[in-house]
């Protein structure tokens, strides 16, 4: 669980609840709420959004049905050219910094997350 402070991760504290109200509050800095964007998006929490974790994303987004899902190709190609805007050391992943790079050019983001 992506706001739990807990060592398991497995439950929320009060205070953990009011991190997590906070985070999608107006009030909230564009770097917090792109610190948790990330963390969310980390499926395997190992720190970076490598191949995996950006599929898992894409089919989040767009659905796994039969009518929605991607074929290999397209999301492949897909992969590539996120990774080809966002990683800015060719290091085949997306750390926390090239992210909030990505999401400092997207003016919506701070209102929609």
């Amino acid at each position: 669980m992506v706001f739990s402070t807990s060592p398991t991760r497995d439950s929320l504290s009060f205070e953990d609840f009011l991190d997590l109200l906070s985070v999608f509050s107006d009030t909230a800095t564009p770097d917090i709420k792109s610190h948790y964007a990330f963390r969310i998006f980390d499926f395997d929490d190992d720190g970076t959004l490598d191949r995996e974790d950006l599929s898992q994303l894409v089919n989040c987004l767009t659905g796994e049905g039969e009518d929605t899902r991607l074929s290999a190709s397209e999301m492949k190609q897909l992969i590539d050219n996120i990774l080809e805007e966002s990683d800015i050391d060719r290091d085949g992943t997306i750390n926390l910094s090239e992210f909030q790079h990505v999401i400092s050019r997207s003016p919506d983001f701070a209102s929609s997350f």
